[in-house]
């Protein structure tokens, strides 16, 4: 089940703008669940001048047949030009867990 498991991370305003997506997400069974990060410091490189700000991070769970839609959907509902949507193969867990994940993206 591990390799049918995509952890999937996107950063957001700030959380009034991520838990609808999130919720969205979840309710479309694009994702089996969403955590959210309230506030992480984020650095970085934007248009050529360094950048840092306070943002929300998500993490969805979700399954590699359903990531194509999930990232569609993301971007679209997403308020960033260039949305951060990394999804990282899940190789170990709790079997349970990640059967859940499976039924609940099913």
């Amino acid at each position: 089940m591990a390799d049918e498991t995509l952890l999937v991370i996107s950063t957001f305003p700030d959380v009034v703008t991520a838990r609808p997506v999130a919720r969205q997400l979840v309710e479309e069974k694009l994702a089996a669940c969403a955590n959210i990060v309230p506030v992480i410091e984020s650095i970085y490189r934007w248009e050529g001048k360094m950048e840092e700000t306070r943002e929300t991070l998500v993490f969805f769970k979700t399954t590699p047949s359903r990531f194509p839609e999930l990232r569609a959907r993301l971007t679209s509902l997403h308020p960033y030009d260039t949305p951060e949507v990394i999804a990282i193969a899940v190789t170990a867990g709790s079997p349970e867990y990640l059967r859940w994940v499976a039924e609940s993206c099913a």
